[in-house]
């Protein structure tokens, strides 16, 4: 047989009939037909090439068929099955044998392994959700500020020309860096929305804030605390990091961000600060998810829990109307000071109060189904009814605080705040309403086509208060 490098095989289509037809398999190995030679294959577990019969019968190889065509065997491509019942990997491509001493059953994530990164994700997903409004708010601050001062200039259609003048000669490196990773997704296709393509959307956060700080002689009239600024936005920036990297976000470094992040916001805009930074968590984040879910923002498992995540001060600070409807109203009557009801009252804020009747049929069973002491849950109810009635002789405006009561098969306790949150606790049978599960309603601010659940309970609420018996 000649030599394979120096004579190869003739091309399929100037060949001579007679002797047989060359083809090449997926290895790379060339054989003939009828009549030809065979290459051996390195592979192969037959010292003299290919066995008897040819190749076409090895499970997992390609092999000649009757008519000419060729035909890949299927009962044994490579994987873990088939090497388990110990065929043989011809062309290397299979998986290697696992190491000794490792089961391959320990790469598997188990369900707390999965419980713990969908933890992480939901926390990274928040986290992600306020740095990306802190970018775009600097953006566009930074832009509506500097651009009347550095001006296009002498290149109108050059949007990167003011941000070169403001960064200054020092910063000019990394300036000229963003600007290239512009070109770079132009080019490839990677901004799609037109308002992106400015060199401004490709600043990082730290080089925003060292553009702000360069000039901060033109942020002065409008940002009067420029080091607090700086403090909140260097927290910003290790939540920033932390989640570029996807690495671990705990509990207490997101709170921080959070915190960082709603400081910023309400010095870049100062009317959010009039609202309390901790009722901008609400209208920040879970807003964006509030009508995947029919309104629901929140769910916990009781009080307990929502308290520690939303505690009820924060929901109802700076509120300008509350209607609330339940048993005791122990939400509003134990855990709000009757001083901060009074300051709630005296700054503009209508309270409807509705309560279970104490003297009622209704307030006997439900002390029946939570199983406690009778005539317990309605003295409770007449104290917070006496409280907010005490609350209500302080104020300038007694109209500020209406009470009423009504008598049938409690529900749900709601409190509604400014129709826009909404708290929502179901009653059960033989529960108190401490270990009711609680859900957080956020209503649909765009007034969008399908209805959720806030304006459900809001008219659930009035048609109970329409029907309820006034009190003194």
């Amino acid at each position: 047989m000649a030599d394979r490098e120096s004579n190869p095989p003739p091309s399929t289509t100037d060949e001579d009939p007679a002797a047989g037809t060359s083809t090449t398999g997926l290895d790379g190995t060339t054989g003939f037909g009828s009549g030809g030679d065979t290459f051996p294959d390195p592979y192969a577990p037959y010292p003299d090439g290919d066995p008897p019969g040819g190749t076409a019968g090895l499970p997992g190889t390609v092999g000649l068929t009757d008519t000419g065509s060729f035909a890949l065997d299927p009962g044994g491509l490579p994987g873990p099955r088939h090497a388990a019942a110990g065929t043989a990997v011809l062309d290397g491509s299979g998986p290697p044998d696992p190491l000794p001493g490792i089961d391959p059953a320990t790469l598997t994530w188990t369900e707390d392994d999965w419980a713990a990164a969908l933890l992480r994700g939901r926390r990274a997903g928040r986290a992600y959700v306020y740095l990306n409004l802190i970018e775009q708010r600097l953006r566009a601050v930074i832009s509506a500020v500097l651009v009347p001062v550095y001006g296009p200039g002498e290149h109108p259609h050059d949007d990167g020309a003011w941000v070169l003048a403001a960064a200054g000669n020092v910063q000019n490196e990394w300036v000229e860096r963003a600007e290239a990773v512009r070109e770079m997704s132009r080019r490839r296709g990677y901004i799609v929305d037109p308002a992106d393509d400015e060199l401004i959307a490709f600043l990082t956060l730290p080089q925003l804030r060292e553009l702000m700080v360069r000039n901060w002689w033109c942020f002065e009239p409008f940002l009067p605390d420029r080091r607090k600024l700086e403090r909140a936005l260097e927290e910003v920036e290790i939540g920033r990091h932390i989640v570029a990297r996807n690495r671990v976000l705990s509990p207490d470094v997101l709170a921080q961000v959070e915190r960082a992040c709603l400081r910023v916001l309400a010095m870049l805009d100062g009317p959010l600060a009039e609202q309390g930074d901790r009722r901008l968590a609400l209208d920040a984040v879970e807003e964006l998810f509030a009508g995947r879910y029919a309104d629901v923002v929140g769910v916990f498992q009781d009080r307990s829990a929502l308290q520690r995540r939303l505690p009820f001060a924060d929901l109802v600070d700076g509120a300008r109307g509350i209607d609330a409807m339940g048993v005791s109203l122990n939400l509003l009557c134990q855990n709000y000071s009757g001083r901060d009801l009074a300051r709630l009252g005296a700054g503009g804020c209508d309270m409807r109060l509705l309560f279970l009747n104490p003297a009622g049929d209704a307030m006997k069973q439900r002390e029946r189904d939570e199983g406690i002491k009778k005539g317990l849950l309605s003295r409770m109810t007449t104290l917070n009814i006496l409280h907010m009635r005490r609350v209500r002789a302080k104020l300038r405006e007694p109209r500020r605080i209406e009470i009423r009561l009504y008598d049938e098969a409690p529900r749900f306790g709601a409190y509604l705040v400014d129709g826009d949150v909404g708290l929502i606790q179901p009653y059960l049978r033989h529960a108190r309403g401490v270990e009711s599960p609680a859900f957080v309603l956020r209503a649909d601010a765009a007034g969008g086509s399908a209805r959720g659940l806030y304006p459900l309970f809001q008219e659930e609420f009035e048609q109970l208060w329409a029907a309820g018996k006034r009190t003194s």
